[in-house]
């Protein structure tokens, strides 16, 4: 199987299963994984997802340069990309995914990286975008996603260059939220997507949206739209239950109502 898939607690796990191939994503796992992204976006039952990479030495190098090689042609050059809404070209999942990242995280494996809202990285994870070493250069999302992410001169290093930087760089220049020993990776991670799906979900849902559109509004816009999301969250049970819980000193019970 491409990908492994578990649910707990009301968080997906999902994991890219190619270890031999440092999961590298062929047609079918770009597939796969773009049908479990879709799924839990449109799943109600599940709040907060984990992403990351089987075995130890990856969390996803990127493209499978070997299925290319074997089709005699670049998947964005073939056009089948242009048929799957990959997760890194997706604008509108107003859920929480963390990434998991237990390696190396080069070329698109780096993009879903960005994707994601929260990365967490072993301390044997590295980061690059080295596609301009291959006479191209990113095709989902970096382009977009890193100058938001990083100052734009060490996002255009990163492109420009396709250098790799080690989770310690990746850290100290704000790329990763957390260096974590190996050994502990996985259990943060379900620490945090825990904290994260205990809150309120309808809030948790109104703010990515804020956060992501802030990308392409003015701020006078965005101000616009987070006080129209804080106006309607503030008329749902669960916004009630969490000043009752707050005046009655005892933990809140939110339903996502």
């Amino acid at each position: 199987m491409n990908l492994l898939y578990e649910e707990k607690d009301r968080i997906a796990l999902v994991t890219l299963n190619r270890p031999k191939m440092m999961n590298a994503l062929d047609r079918k796992a770009i597939s796969e994984l773009s049908k479990v992204w879709s799924d839990f976006k449109d799943d109600s039952r599940l709040l907060v997802m984990i992403i990351t990479g089987a075995g130890d030495k990856a969390f996803c190098v990127g493209g499978d340069i070997k299925e290319w090689d074997a089709a005699g042609q670049d998947p964005h050059a073939a056009g089948w990309l242009d048929d799957v809404v990959t997760p890194m070209r997706m604008t509108d999942m107003f859920k929480p995914v963390i990434a998991a990242i237990n390696g190396h995280c080069l070329g698109g494996g780096l993009e879903l990286a960005l994707a994601c809202d929260l990365r967490l990285a072993s301390e044997s994870a590295t980061f690059g975008q080295p596609e301009i070493k291959r006479g191209i250069f990113p095709g989902q999302g970096a382009t977009q996603r890193l100058p938001h992410i990083l100052p734009y001169n060490l996002a255009a290093e990163l492109i420009f260059t396709g250098e790799v930087i080690d989770a310690r760089e990746a850290l100290r220049i704000g790329l990763i939220n957390r260096l974590i020993a190996s050994r502990d990776l996985m259990d943060q991670a379900w620490e945090l997507a825990a904290l994260i799906a205990d809150k309120p979900p309808l809030a948790i849902r109104a703010a990515k949206e804020a956060l992501l559109k802030s990308y392409e509004l003015s701020l006078a816009e965005g101000l616009r739209l987070e006080g129209q999301l804080r106006k309607n969250i503030s008329y749902t049970r669960d916004a009630r239950e969490g000043i009752t819980a707050f005046l009655e000193k005892r933990k809140p019970f939110f339903r996502g109502e």
